[in-house]
């Protein structure tokens, strides 16, 4: 018989922009961050109760250090036995640690534990293959690392490979969504996320990062409009439909979750803000990556026993704006006005392995506030999969 699983706290970052505020923040730092804060917000928590810190981290090259959990581990101050692990589902990593943490604590394997996740765009390094042969003459080349496809298989057939903006394009051809349609969606977006932030909505889950001026999310453009967003050009095709003010920007920022059973919080001394009814996943063709969280949400829905008309609140990662309107065409039944009330990832950013734990957060966090009610929580990933949550509070 498994337990009942409880969010407890989620604290996040403000979300820093490419090369912006949180640029010159490691990725370490920032996840010994939101884990400090998030122990410290529980003043009766003994930190050594915790048994594992998960972290999601999409790229883990370079001063993530491979193991970033457990970097954050040391680096926030908590002792030394909590241990911590890294897990990576590229986009989905922070949502991944998150669902391994409530497995952990619905099968008895511990009763508090820490997840989240964290990615800073902004420092991925370079890589530079081995060459094939010792003392090589010949000149190599280096790759980036702070997003999609590197270091390629060559066995990987081509159509696969796209990049993630061709496979946005991909979308909006298949699910005939148009750059009006797009751009509308990009531009409620910022509407919603600043209107949240005046509103006061983000208070109780975003810490500032010490050494950091930054305290709103940094690529939210409430000036934004129709008209302006209409003079972007096409960012992947010379006659597409998908430009910079209709996807995700490139971000820095962590996420973390308390996650806990019923004696967990009350080691905590907290009432928690909502339990975790049921998790999903899927994968489809990897070009077409944008469309997975519509069989992964299916399959949480399912096994929650619940329909779309049960939901109040639906937080959908907003890779691209094709993306998601793409997912909502296949959802005919979901009040589109129910998904993302605060703004989504083409206004408050989408730092890759944060992105899951962020959304996750700030779903309990709206249950809460509500008073109580279901939500569901899901993105896309890269490589063509997808996961959602489903959440109660």
């Amino acid at each position: 018989m498994t337990r009942d699983v409880f969010i407890l706290d989620a604290v996040r970052t403000p979300i820093g922009r490419h090369g912006g505020a949180l640029a010159g923040v490691r990725p370490d730092d920032l996840a010994a961050h939101v884990v400090a804060e998030l122990v410290g917000r529980s003043p009766d928590l003994d930190p050594a109760r915790i048994e594992d810190v998960l972290f999601g981290d999409a790229n883990g090259a370079g001063e993530d250090n491979r193991n970033v959990a457990r970097m954050a581990v040391l680096l926030a101050g908590l002792p030394t036995s909590v241990p911590g692990a890294t897990v990576n589902r590229l986009c989905g990593s922070g949502m991944e640690a998150v669902i391994e943490a409530s497995r952990a604590v619905a099968v008895g394997d511990a009763s508090l534990c820490v997840a989240g996740g964290v990615e800073s765009m902004s420092r991925a390094p370079w890589v530079l293959a081995k060459p094939d042969r010792a003392y090589a003459r010949g000149s190599e080349t280096l790759h980036s690392t702070t997003l999609g496809w590197r270091l390629v298989n060559p066995r990987m057939p081509a159509h696969w490979t796209v990049s993630l903006g061709e496979g946005a394009e991909l979308l909006a051809e298949k699910y005939a969504v148009s750059r009006e349609r797009q751009d509308a969606f990009a531009l409620r977006s910022h509407q919603r996320a600043a209107a949240a932030w005046d509103a006061g909505a983000f208070a109780a889950e975003v810490s500032v990062v010490p050494g950091t001026d930054l305290v709103r999310d940094e690529s939210i453009r409430a000036d934004t409009s129709m008209r302006a967003l209409a003079a972007l050009p096409p960012a992947f095709r010379a006659d597409g439909t998908v430009t910079a003010g209709n996807s995700s920007p490139l971000n820095d920022g962590a996420a973390a979750l308390l996650i806990a059973d019923e004696d967990g919080a009350r080691a905590a001394g907290r009432t928690p803000l909502a339990r975790v009814v049921a998790r999903g996943a899927a994968g489809v063709e990897p070009e077409l990556f944008g469309i997975a969280p519509v069989r992964a949400a299916e399959r949480a829905l399912a096994r929650a026993g619940l329909g779309w008309a049960d939901l109040d609140v639906v937080e959908l990662n907003e890779a691209f704006a094709a993306q998601a309107l793409a997912c909502l065409t296949e959802w005919p039944d979901l009040d589109p006005d129910l998904v993302n009330p605060q703004g989504g990832a083409l206004a408050l950013g989408h730092p890759l392995g944060c992105s899951g734990a962020r959304i996750l957060g700030s779903l309990a966090w709206q249950l809460n506030r509500r008073g109580g009610g279901r939500g569901l929580a899901a993105l896309c990933i890269g490589v063509g999969q997808g996961l959602a949550v489903v959440l109660e509070a």
